[in-house]
């Protein structure tokens, strides 16, 4: 019987780390033995500081941490190192091969144009400006990325693969981006995401709506609701309201009683959308809630619901409050506020400690008042319109407190005619002082949402041709983008007007990062003459002739770079199907003007401007927009068309 022997001796390496190297074979070995390999064994990898020290005293001096044969062992210490380099390259332990992951979902939309394609790598490579308060004349790419992805996502393409690693890093730096990023970046970045970590986000709520299992898998449904993480879980409540309130309600109910007080407060508030009648009974037994903010979130809804129990009980309430002054011979308004918040107030989401430096009886008052429905005064007042109810004079001081409330309950429940009313007219010459008095609380931002767009935006233009840009900031933040005349003109006048003051642009550089991002492209031609710089007047600030040159010709070229980044996503010559601007290949030569506008929300507009390849004249250039050469302001003209 033929028999072998297993090593008997190792040769110590000068480690002791290293691995064992087997002895050479006994005489007791047979022939076939000596003659056949020895089996492999797995080893771990050879430290690569053991090989640095072999290389470096050679393997004459210092015996290898490797097996090696008989006078090879340079040869041996070489194949190690570059073993161990690959592993090192790689970052990866060596390990059995895993199962390869499913490919990618396909993505049925368009691709997007080459010139588009293009525009988003520059977008996603640039890394904002070099600091400091002096910006130059370059546009800033950063804020335009969120304007080119809402714009790309209403026009249906989707993004190339090549770029959707840089895409998620971007959304993971900047949350603001996610939803329009995810959007685009559609089903294979969340196939990306599931295979790392730092992408895991997309997971979370926004791009997970695709995968929820609404419809027809009712077992689906109650699966993934029992089973998933809360964001799954909201994601997939919201998805199934849209589709069906009734069921969304029902399951939420179904497991309402044991859900923590955090979650039942934001599946509450998921009820916002599409809320009716149908919803009140369960929203009037989540006023016994043990939590006080779902139980004031319930008081809330059921506020917003005019014909609603509880806004019939404090209708009530307030009533007994406010009405018409019988003693008084002309009309007025007389205020009695409530001397105590007893239990059935408190139910109905009152709460009855006020903030610091706020009295009881005026808080009191303020909560009921803003949960009235405001249908209700009109009868109260003797049929007066809610214009001629806000222009009665309210009686011991009460007046600002009542119109705060009006303002919150019109905000509340989306009441226009009593938003306007409110908001009265925006150029009399004590409208500031008048509709924020001191010690107001109220908000005319929110109260302008309530008003349609147009409205709005006719609202801050005369308010700023009247009183200047300082408290129109936050107006301009809540306006359909791209701005419309006359809104957009107002605000370059203004401006305007703050550079011949001789004022410092700082001042106004959230105004005109505004602009940069909402006006109309169509404008840039129109803004030419305000690049000059002009003579500084007396008394003016040093320098400012120079800073407010310098922002006029960024505001110019970003508009210029919108227009153009517009036309590279619709080429005229086939309008707005993003299948045929793919197969077309790129913008045509007409100009960004042609094609319509993405709506409301991208701030990309159409613009009828020129540039360098889409009409005479200077151009912007491709990277930045900034024009070729700045003419020179004559005199000061009109900016409207």
């Amino acid at each position: 019987m033929t028999s072998t022997t297993t090593p008997t001796a190792a040769i110590v390496p000068t480690t002791p780390t290293a691995p064992l190297t087997p002895a050479a074979p006994t005489a007791s070995t047979t022939p076939s033995a000596r003659t056949a390999p020895p089996s492999p064994t797995p080893t771990a990898p050879a430290p690569w500081a053991d090989l640095v020290s072999a290389a470096l005293l050679g393997t004459e001096r210092r015996t290898p941490p490797v097996a090696v044969r008989s006078g090879q062992g340079a040869a041996a210490l070489l194949d190690a190192a570059a073993v161990s380099t690959v592993r090192r390259r790689a970052a990866l332990r060596p390990a059995p091969a895993g199962e390869r992951p499913a490919p990618a979902p396909a993505d049925p939309r368009p691709s997007l144009p080459p010139a588009a394609r293009r525009r988003l790598s520059l977008l996603l490579a640039d890394r904002g400006g070099s600091g400091g308060s002096r910006r130059g004349t370059a546009p800033d790419l950063t804020e335009l990325l969120p304007q080119w992805l809402a714009a790309a996502g209403e026009l249906g393409y989707r993004a190339p693969e090549a770029l959707l690693p840089a895409l998620l890093d971007a959304a993971r730096a900047r949350t603001d981006l996610r939803p329009a990023a995810l959007a685009l970046a559609g089903p294979r970045a969340l196939w990306l995401a599931r295979l790392n970590d730092e992408w895991k986000f997309a997971l979370r709520g926004t791009g997970r709506t695709t995968e929820l299992p609404v419809g027809d898998d009712p077992e689906g449904v109650r699966q993934q609701w029992e089973e998933g993480l809360f964001a799954e879980r909201v994601a997939l409540l919201t998805a199934l309201r849209r589709q069906d309130p009734q069921a969304g309600l029902a399951l939420l109910a179904s497991t309402w009683p044991t859900e923590r007080a955090e979650d039942r407060l934001m599946f509450l508030d998921s009820l916002r959308e599409d809320l009716s009648a149908a919803d009140e009974p369960f929203l009037e037994q989540a006023l016994s809630d043990r939590s006080r903010n779902v139980r004031s979130t319930a008081a809330e809804l059921l506020s917003t619901l005019p014909g609603s129990a509880l806004a019939a009980r404090m209708a009530q309430r307030a009533h007994t409050c406010i009405g018409p002054d019988r003693t008084s011979g002309a009309p007025a308004i007389a205020v009695e506020a409530p001397h105590e918040c007893d239990a059935g107030m408190q139910r109905d989401g009152v709460a009855p400690k006020p903030p610091s430096g706020r009295g009881e009886r005026s808080w009191w008052l303020g909560q009921l008042v803003e949960a009235t429905p405001l249908d209700g005064w009109h009868a109260r007042f003797g049929g007066r319109d809610a214009s001629a109810i806000v222009a009665l004079p309210v009686g011991d001081d009460w007046r600002t407190e009542l119109h705060d409330a009006w303002c919150r309950a019109a905000v509340r429940q989306r009441n226009a005619d009593w938003a306007r009313a409110l908001l009265g007219a925006p150029g009399a010459p004590s409208q500031a002082a008048d509709v924020s008095p001191a010690g107001s609380s109220r908000d005319l931002t929110k109260l302008l949402t309530v008003l349609p767009d147009e409205e709005r935006a006719w609202w801050v233009a005369e308010f700023i041709a009247a009183h200047g840009l300082s408290d129109a900031f936050r107006m301009l933040g809540v306006c359909a983008v791209p701005w419309a005349e006359p809104l957009g003109g107002a605000v370059v006048d203004a401006l305007d007007i703050a550079r011949d003051a001789g004022s410092y642009p700082w001042s106004f550089s959230g105004v005109m990062g505004l602009a940069e991002r909402c006006l109309d492209p169509a404008a840039a031609d129109r803004l030419d003459m305000l690049t000059a710089v002009t003579d500084e007047p007396e008394g003016a600030s040093p320098g400012s002739g120079g800073y407010w040159s310098e922002a006029f010709q960024r505001l110019v070229g970003t508009l210029r770079l919108r227009a153009t980044m517009h036309a590279e996503l619709t080429p005229p010559s086939t309008g707005n199907n993003p299948a045929n601007a793919a197969a077309s290949g790129g913008p045509t030569a007409a100009g960004p003007g042609a094609g319509t506008d993405t709506g409301a929300g991208t701030g990309m507009g159409t613009g009828t401007g020129t540039s360098a390849d889409h009409g005479p004249g200077p151009g912007p250039d491709i990277r930045t927009g900034t024009p070729a050469n700045t003419p020179v302001r004559a005199t000061r003209q009109p900016l409207a068309p």
